[in-house]
């Protein structure tokens, strides 16, 4: 059997590539003559950087950022060459990721993307003729005000003082932007953006409301978050006359999406369209006998450009079958039989805490995966079996 694994990662607890692996161990413990190709998948955010970048034979480049609360990290970005040019690729999540936000201070209005300007300055430094940026897995929802300020873009107030931003509730104090000190190597570069290409700015489906909570927002905080991004889409339509507020992918990693675009000059891609041009799949599904996937939670949320309905829509144009392995099955889950996915399987075998099932998480992920193929190759023999064979009662 040709076995084809697309896995996703599952957030702040295994990366795509170590979920892949747990899913060959079990593969290959049903049956270790199947046929398997592992390809991991990032969707811009944990592991993006470096599933390319190994996929490139490119270089990692490690430094420390102002991480997401203010406090240094050790972020990296890769750098490889490719038809004559040098690319530079970044993951926000590397320096602004939820996973970084210890769970006492997740207050989205006090977070920064500061060091993602920082990394966009290092690929500078590299002399990088392309960069490209990873959105996803973020802990912040600054509108990209901090990387800004890290590309030497200067937010001021009514009186024309600088106003530091630590986060979105610095924003409200800005009345204009300067940017007579923004680095001037940002206009000689390409800066290509993989998002979630639904995420928009503002109003009732913006980034504040639809993933303020899962940063930690209170209701009241969600209130200001998203007069705040409103406030931010204001002065950017002022500077630059463009209306960010509902383009597509503005909103992704809190915004981050629009500050790229009005202040490094970025262009948004759906994140899944820009994978698909660094990590070739698709001649792989095809020859596959049956394809799997996984991601850490699959919902209602999951048709909307998420790795496995994605790789799904693909699956599906040579009819090919598609299970996808989750950490956990969430609200709205059947609406992924609509896409392509002809089934999906919790790792869970029993009630556990979140502590448990992120620490069992490979072990789990690997007894799952042998369990479905037992499970798809009884029905293979049935759908073998002769009429003849078959008892008459």
């Amino acid at each position: 059997m040709k076995i084809v694994l697309v896995p996703s990662g599952f957030k702040e607890c295994i990366d795509a590539e170590k979920v892949g692996l747990a899913m060959e161990r079990g593969a290959k413990k049903f049956d270790d003559r199947n046929e398997i190709e592992m390809i991991p998948m990032v969707d811009g955010g944990e592991g993006f950087a470096k599933t390319i970048t190994k996929t490139k034979e490119g270089e990692m480049i490690y430094g420390d950022v102002r991480g997401p609360v203010g406090d240094p990290v050790t972020a990296h970005i890769g750098i490889y060459v490719e038809n004559g040019e040098r690319i530079a690729v970044i993951e926000m999540a590397a320096a602004a990721g939820l996973k970084l936000v210890p769970l006492n201070q997740r207050n989205p209005l006090k977070t920064t993307t500061h060091g993602v300007g920082e990394l966009i300055l290092c690929a500078l430094d590299y002399d990088v003729d392309r960069i490209l940026i990873g959105c996803g897995d973020s802990g912040t929802s600054d509108g990209g005000a901090g990387m800004a300020e890290a590309l030497g873009v200067r937010f001021m107030d009514d009186l024309n003082h600088t106003v530091k931003i630590n986060g979105v509730e610095d924003i409200i104090k800005v009345r204009h932007i300067d940017m007579s000190q923004l680095d001037p190597r940002i206009a000689d570069v390409v800066i290509d953006v993989a998002c979630n290409w639904t995420n928009v700015l503002c109003g009732e489906k913006g980034v504040a409301r639809v993933f303020g909570p899962q940063k930690g927002a209170t209701p009241q905080q969600v209130d200001l978050l998203s007069a705040a991004l409103e406030h931010f889409a204001n002065l950017i339509e002022k500077a630059f006359s463009i209306d960010m507020r509902l383009t597509p992918g503005s909103g992704a990693s809190g915004g981050l999406g629009t500050g790229l675009v009005a202040f490094a000059k970025a262009t948004l891609h759906p994140r899944f369209d820009v994978i698909k041009r660094y990590i070739q799949m698709e001649q792989k599904i095809k020859e596959a006998d049956i394809v799997f996937t996984a991601e850490g939670s699959i919902d209602f949320q999951t048709p909307n450009g998420k790795i496995p309905t994605e790789v799904a829509r693909i699956a599906k144009k040579y009819d090919k079958p598609v299970v996808a392995i989750t950490g956990t099955i969430g609200k709205g889950a059947k609406l992924n039989y609509e896409v392509g996915i002809d089934a999906f399987i919790s790792i869970i075998p029993k009630p556990t805490s979140l502590q448990k099932a992120m620490e069992h998480a490979s072990k789990w992920i690997e007894g799952s995966m042998e369990s479905v193929l037992r499970q798809v190759t009884i029905g293979y023999q049935m759908a073998k079996r002769k009429p003849d064979d078959e008892k008459v009662s």
